[in-house]
């Protein structure tokens, strides 16, 4: 957490949290969604502002009931998730080596690959707790090229390195953020 914010919150210590206003999409853009998004039920404009979107990313963490949230000076603005807490990007250099990034730019180091029965496919990480992130759907045919699925059903393989080959698991989209322990929706735990 950035300097600057943790001197906001000890000089401001009360300042009521928001719920709507900032969304993580499917494909790991932040997103800001005024009061006619969040009535529409629309993700909301894209920020494209880098110096914006390195504070949100270096200010994201998760409180004790699993809501996300990007602490904003000595607010907390809860995120409305598109799927996971994480969105990563596959990619092969050139000499087949893959990486794997979060949204903020962050290594991820696979330790399970889920397919979901959306056809989604998500990595968990070695970190402690785990992290759970969904692969952008534009990096499906570098995950396929490093693939094998068998015939009857989501099961498989994935070749991460030439030493290491994770197994495909099966997961129920409706199934993973309590599986993971993540809120998808702060706003609408907040209504319940």
């Amino acid at each position: 957490m950035d300097d600057i914010v943790k001197q906001a919150l000890a000089k401001w210590p009360n300042v009521p949290s928001c719920t709507g206003w900032l969304m993580l999409d499917r494909r790991g853009n932040w997103r800001m969604r005024d009061e006619a998004a969040q009535a529409s039920g629309s993700p909301g404009t894209a920020i494209r502002q880098e110096a914006l979107l390195g504070f949100i990313n270096r200010n994201y963490v998760v409180d004790e009931h699993g809501q996300w949230y990007f602490q904003n000076g000595p607010q907390r603005v809860y995120v409305e998730l598109g799927y996971t807490p994480w969105v990563v990007r596959l990619a092969a250099d050139a000499s087949g080596a893959l990486s794997l990034q979060d949204q903020g730019g962050g290594v991820f180091d696979p330790a399970a690959v889920l397919v979901d029965d959306e056809g989604g496919i998500l990595f968990v990480d070695r970190s402690t707790p785990a992290r759970v992130a969904v692969l952008h759907d534009h990096d499906l045919d570098v995950f396929s090229d490093h693939a094998t699925l068998a015939d009857d059903s989501m099961s498989g393989e994935f070749r991460w390195t030439d030493k290491i080959v994770l197994l495909l698991e099966e997961v129920k989209r409706g199934e993973v953020a309590a599986h993971f322990g993540f809120v998808e929706s702060p706003a609408a735990a907040a209504n319940a």
